[in-house]
């Protein structure tokens, strides 16, 4: 099936029971090429015969899957999965394909196989690019996204082991290491021959430093320049009570879309940006209160700060036709949607577009795709029925998303006359920067939690929360749900995994999770005890009470 909406359709079907796939500006179309691939849908690319390599999100679904339209209507009729190897994890992250092989990843690998147009699965042998050889196999911001310049490099981010490169990471009031240790081999993007089998981190050349955590990264050859969107520190005021409170921790710090020069320097873990101030400002772990600047003003500035938390997961350069001359060389960025701006409503869950205007990107963004989530506002980030990943171009110049929810991937074409595309189209679509999702909140308005909260429910929204969400669901492929082995039963090992924390994989209602949950001794027993025994008996869970004499035996 196949949608088509003018703006002014789309603003009628918002008071009424009918409402468009997406929400694209007028003259394009939509279609869902695919649904309910199994494993969800992360990084995606599709082939110049038209075939789409999706990289899966859950563990344990053959790692990727291929697909074909094998008669040309439009939908996906033949799948595949192929590539379940060794130590599979739901954050490998990269799909991309160059000079004729497919490029993909596990949070450790960097693989490829020679793609056969005669074939939707290749099958000929796997080649290691690239093994990341650290002694720590699961932390955070492991994912290992991949580009390629026009000189036969990859580009490959080893993220930051860490929040903000803390003594004591995610526990409140711990300083920052300074200089931060984590820069030395974590923390920024190397560059690698992209032809060369089996290499490792020493092989490679620190092209940038400072990027706490990157996903959503492309090579610009227009401009030949690289650039990512990267994703912010978290946790400002569960970690810093007495310096920022729950609006600033919401819209702060910015996730900045940055051009990478060589050799330079975009300031974590010492700074974030403030994006609307317009300017870096010192993290409170090296003395920062959201307002000085210090050594910030040396560091490399982005391009747009976007808002906090809204997780940049993809970035793609249109060099299409098929698109109106407004897209040509502009950057889409899918935002895949925040977990931790409660009390606040979760943001991000749409397309976004920056426009390559007077031969450079403009400082301005335009909402291309919206809708995803199907719900406004998004309370819980369960409650979003679909979070966009992945972005590919096709043969024709039509753009491809995909969610990693259900599996579902759409196409987006125009159907207009091209010359005529302009700024009554580009009008309308800033009215989607009203909905709940891309706006800033209003402090007290957006604020959920006003007029309510028990003492125990008030604690876990500020310490737990972010991560498992008011509705105790957690986030899928991140943290999981509370109603669950972990929570009921013998309360001595819930109170364990918060006294001491929780890193590796684990399985939660028989299903497999890789994280990290980081030990809460920092709270008083009193806190411990208010909190589990609101977390047993909420969200599904009926147990007896936490006394504070169980903690304080645990401890």
């Amino acid at each position: 099936m196949k949608f088509v909406f003018g703006i002014a359709a789309i603003w009628i079907c918002l008071s009424c029971n009918h409402r468009p796939e997406l929400y694209v500006p007028d003259d394009f179309e939509v279609s869902v090429v695919a649904d309910k691939i199994d494993g969800g849908s992360r990084h995606i690319a599709v082939n110049k015969n038209g075939d789409i390599y999706v990289k899966l999100m859950e563990p344990g679904k053959g790692g990727n899957i291929a697909l074909r339209d094998k008669n040309g209507d439009g939908t996906i009729d033949e799948r595949a999965t192929f590539g379940k190897y060794p130590e599979y994890n739901r954050y490998g992250t990269a799909m991309r394909i160059y000079n004729g092989y497919l490029y993909f990843s596990t949070e450790l690998d960097v693989y490829r196989i020679k793609l056969d147009s005669d074939r939707l699965v290749p099958n000929g042998p796997i080649d290691t690019i690239l093994h990341d050889d650290h002694p720590h196999k699961t932390h955070e911001h492991i994912a290992k996204p991949v580009c390629f310049d026009d000189a036969g490099h990859i580009f490959v981010p080893f993220g930051a082991p860490s929040n903000d490169c803390q003594e004591k990471n995610r526990i409140p009031f711990s300083p920052g290491m300074d200089p931060c240790p984590l820069l030395s081999d974590h923390g920024g993007i190397w560059r690698f021959d992209a032809n060369k089998l089996n290499q490792r981190q020493k092989d490679g050349y620190l092209y940038a430093t400072g990027l706490r955590s990157v996903v959503a990264m492309e090579w610009n050859h227009q401009e030949q320049k690289l650039y990512c969107v990267m994703h912010g520190r978290d946790d400002l005021l569960r970690l810093w009570p007495d310096k920022f409170d729950p609006w600033q921790s919401a819209v702060f710090p910015s996730e900045e879309f940055l051009r990478i020069d060589e050799g330079s320097h975009s300031g974590w873990p010492y700074c974030y940006y403030d994006q609307i101030a317009k300017k870096k400002v010192l993290n409170p772990e090296y003395g920062g209160d959201g307002k000085i600047i210090g050594r910030c003003d040396t560091f490399n500035m982005p391009v747009i700060g976007f808002p906090a938390h809204w997780a940049p997961n993809d970035l793609f350069f249109y060099e299409g036709n098929q698109f109106p001359d407004h897209y040509k060389h502009g950057a889409f960025i899918a935002f895949h949607g925040s977990t931790n701006r409660a009390p606040y409503p979760q943001a991000g869950y749409f397309i976004g577009f920056v426009p390559f205007e007077n031969g450079k990107l403009s400082d301005k963004y335009e909402v291309f795709a919206d809708g995803f989530a199907r719900v406004d506002p998004i309370v819980n980030v369960s409650d979003a029925v679909y979070r966009p990943m992945g972005i590919a171009m096709g043969p024709d110049g039509s753009i491809y998303f995909a969610d990693t929810e259900h599996g579902r991937i759409w196409r987006v074409k125009f159907t207009g006359d091209k010359t005529k595309f302009g700024s009554a189209e580009l009008a309308s679509m800033e009215k989607r920067k009203q909905a709940s999702n891309i706006r800033d909140p209003d402090r007290i308005l957006d604020n959920l939690d006003k007029g309510k909260k028990s003492d125990g429910e008030n604690e876990y929204f500020v310490y737990c929360a972010g991560c498992h969400q008011k509705n105790g669901l957690g986030a899928s492929g991140r943290f999981p749900p509370l109603a669950s082995e972990w929570v009921k039963g013998d309360k001595s090992k819930l109170i364990h995994v918060i006294l001491h924390g929780l890193e590796g994989q684990i399985n939660v209602n028989e299903q497999p999770w890789t994280g990290t949950m980081p030990k809460h001794d920092f709270l008083s027993d009193e806190k411990i005890s208010t909190i589990l025994t609101y977390v047993r008996k909420n969200f599904g869970n009926n147990e007896s009470e936490v006394t504070v004499e169980d903690v304080k035996k645990m401890r």
